[in-house]
């Protein structure tokens, strides 16, 4: 019963759909074959149309146009532009605090123009006390050539009288013991003492009178050399310190305009200097360092002619004139920052002079690229 009861309460299988048996429509056609065949061919030609309507451009233009050689055959160097004077790093021969800048960049400086001072205080000191020692000598030299003193001698005289005068008392009383003695009323005791009284006075007038000559004479010529040679000395460490001082004062030995100034009161300065503190050149006429390869050397002739071109501003170019070669292969160390760039390459420095009347100005440490003439004249 369980089971019969079970099997009736059973949920009866659902029907199967039936396919419907009728004709495709027109709508059944375009909606199943037409509307995707469209779509795939809409879509073909979108991509068609995009693909053909694209900005191609064959030989694009560089961002930046590249110089060009003005010459068949050139040897390509890179230049940096440094005054006529090439530039003067000016630094400090002693170390000290810099008390006071005297100049600021562009100023037009001559030479012994003050660029910058350092503090002195310490080397004032030291003059005050060597001008003070040399004031000493030149009084002891003063005192020694004006001997003797006027003054002085007429005691000397006095003495050399009052010696006479003893003398002449102490000879009397020599001549009265010889008689009382001839006469025995004194005893020889008597005229020995007399005599020993006489030279005794004798004595002292000759060391009153060598006084005297010796004041009358002045003073030794050799105390007045050495009070001279004092003198001279103590002169000298004036000097001498007066040179320092000067020197804590640091002027520019050229003419030139300031090129850049990197020191500010306050600033301890060593010697020598970790950088520049001032840079200076004469900038009237510009020159060229050109670094030509060691591989292109033999290609190089100094009458050939030649152009830069400054970076940055290729439309211009500034013709060169041969000024000399630094005849040392020295390594590169000018780069120019390309990648292809060798740094443990050795280069010829030739200098260049460069005209820019007429032209955009150039400025020191400008970089160029320089061209030049490398064919063989000698060829037909």
């Amino acid at each position: 019963m369980t089971t019969a009861s079970s099997s009736s309460e059973r949920t009866p299988p659902a029907p199967r759909p039936r396919r419907l048996n009728r004709r495709r429509s027109v709508g059944d056609v375009l909606t199943q074959f037409f509307l995707p065949v469209m779509a795939v061919g809409l879509l073909g030609f979108a991509g068609w149309y995009v693909w053909k309507t694209r900005v191609v451009t064959l030989d694009p233009p560089p961002p930046i146009e590249p110089a060009h050689s003005p010459f068949l055959d050139t040897v390509a160097a890179a230049g940096v532009v440094e005054a006529q004077t090439e530039n003067i790093a000016v630094g400090s021969a002693t170390p000290g605090v810099v008390t006071q800048v005297l100049v600021k960049v562009d100023d037009q400086v001559t030479p012994g123009t003050p660029l910058f001072r350092l503090d002195d205080r310490k080397l004032q000191g030291d003059l005050a006390v060597k001008q003070a020692a040399a004031a000493r000598a030149t009084s002891e030299l003063v005192r020694l050539e004006a001997e003797p003193r006027k003054e002085t001698i007429p005691v000397i005289v006095a003495q050399v009288n009052e010696a006479k005068a003893t003398m002449a008392m102490e000879t009397d009383a020599l001549k009265r013991a010889e008689e009382t003695f001839a006469r025995k009323v004194t005893t020889e005791q008597d005229v020995i003492a007399r005599r020993e009284a006489l030279a005794a006075a004798r004595a002292r007038l000759d060391r009153a009178q060598a006084d005297l000559d010796l004041l009358e004479a002045g003073s030794w010529i050799y105390d007045r050399d050495v009070a001279r040679a004092a003198v001279t000395t103590a002169e000298a460490e004036i000097a001498q310190i007066e040179t320092e001082l000067d020197r804590l004062i640091v002027r520019a030995l050229v003419a030139g305009r300031v090129l850049q100034v990197n020191v500010r009161p306050g600033e301890y300065v060593a010697a020598p200097a970790n950088q520049p503190l001032v840079i200076l050149g004469n900038i009237d006429r510009l020159h060229v360092r050109v670094d030509i390869d060691e591989f292109d050397i033999a290609r190089f002739k100094p009458s050939a002619p030649a152009s830069a071109v400054p970076r940055g501003s290729l439309q211009e170019r500034y013709p060169l004139e041969f000024v000399r070669i630094e005849p040392f292969v020295v390594p590169k160390k000018s780069l120019t920052g390309e990648t292809t760039e060798r740094v443990d390459t050795r280069v010829l420095q030739v200098i260049y002079e460069c005209d820019p009347t007429g032209r955009p100005p150039l400025f020191v440490g400008q970089q160029m690229e320089v061209y030049i003439d490398a064919r063989d004249t000698a060829a037909p």
